[in-house]
């Protein structure tokens, strides 16, 4: 039987005015479902209503779990809260599909307010934690380690925060962030999302951000991994961009991938921009990303993979140091791109430094 336990406060003095006729009835106060290693996840989700916490003890979960409760938060107790893929066949869709965590609105309407924290989700065919159909969706301090695609991701989202989330060894981007996964569609405006304070190495990317507009990405530690930051559009619209890359820490990235189906070898790149508009990458230290890929170097500016160019896209401040073979690199293409005020020693063509 699932040991969950169930808090709750109320007002005594409310509850005794409603009870003597004195007043309406107070609304039940938000509670805590507490999961110990064994229980179902699930059952306790399902249970709950928005605004109740989920909280799982320290131990091993060997489960995926499906969150369609809006102003739920799913939260472990730290590190030692791990989820694992089931030993047997999963039983509902998350798992099913190869995913650890999946935070799933409807079609026409997204889900609201999610957490998702203090937790390790690892081992998983898919990925770690996947949102779809999001707004002011919230994962932090959640680490996902060796999860066979992403670490965590999201499609179709609205106003996120990514924050203070450590992920490793995935088999393609430790952060990705996407209009939509499978359809070829115009960017979306993510009307502000966040992604800040990460620890990402050893991933195929660190962070992909691919076919949006108007997000952060700041104050991440990116090291170790094929390529650092990914802001990827192409020549559907609106384009890709108007958003910000600033006071990421990134260096040697310079673990080697094999090319996929979309993507050429990867090795040495800092941070790539590919068919964007308007984004500004500033205030960055890009350090010692050396390789052999038409996209290696420390920030690069790349034509997209169906030839589309970057415009009026700005780079501004940055310390680089040590990459390879430039520290800045510009194809040549696209109009108005700037190169202000960066601290560098070389760059492709020359004159950027």
């Amino acid at each position: 039987m699932m040991k969950t336990h169930v808090a709750y406060l109320a007002c005594a003095a409310a509850l005794t005015g409603a009870a003597l006729g004195a007043g309406p009835a107070v609304a039940a106060a938000p509670r805590t479902h507490l999961v110990f290693p064994g229980d179902s996840i699930q059952k306790a989700v399902d249970t709950a209503d928005p605004g109740d916490t989920v909280l799982l003890t320290p131990g091993t979960y060997r489960q995926s779990v499906k969150v369609t409760t809006p102003h739920l938060t799913l939260r472990g107790m730290g590190r030692l809260t791990v989820l694992e893929p089931a030993k047997t066949k999963a039983a509902e869709s998350c798992g099913e599909n190869g995913n650890g965590i999946c935070v799933v609105g409807k079609k026409d309407k997204d889900i609201e307010g999610v957490t998702i924290a203090d937790l390790t989700v690892t081992g998983f065919s898919k990925a770690g934690v996947i949102a779809v159909g999001t707004d002011k969706l919230t994962v932090r301090n959640v680490t996902a380690v060796k999860n066979k695609v992403w670490g965590i991701a999201q499609e179709r989202s609205v106003r996120s925060v990514l924050r203070h989330n450590t992920v490793r060894d995935s088999g393609d981007a430790g952060l990705f962030l996407a209009n939509t996964i499978r359809a070829e569609e115009g960017a979306v405006d993510t009307e502000g999302t966040v992604i800040e304070a990460n620890l990402l190495q050893g991933n195929r990317i660190g962070v992909t951000v691919r076919r949006l507009r108007d997000l952060t990405v700041a104050h991440n530690r990116i090291s170790g991994n094929c390529a650092g930051v990914f802001v990827v559009g192409d020549e559907n619209k609106p384009k890709a961009g108007a958003l910000t890359v600033r006071d990421n820490r990134i260096a040697r990235n310079n673990k080697s991938c094999p090319k996929t189906e979309r993507l050429e070898a990867l090795q040495g790149s800092g941070i790539v921009l590919t068919g964007t508009e308007d984004t500004v990458v500033t205030n960055n230290r890009v350090m010692d990303n050396v390789g052999n890929s038409s996209m290696s170097g420390g920030i690069v500016l790349a034509k997209s993979f169906v030839g589309t160019p970057n415009d009026r896209n700005r780079i501004t401040g940055n310390v680089l140091q040590g990459n390879s073979p430039a520290d800045l690199v510009n194809t040549g293409t696209g109009d108005g791109n700037t190169f202000q005020g960066n601290s560098c020693r070389a760059s492709r063509p020359a004159g950027l430094c």
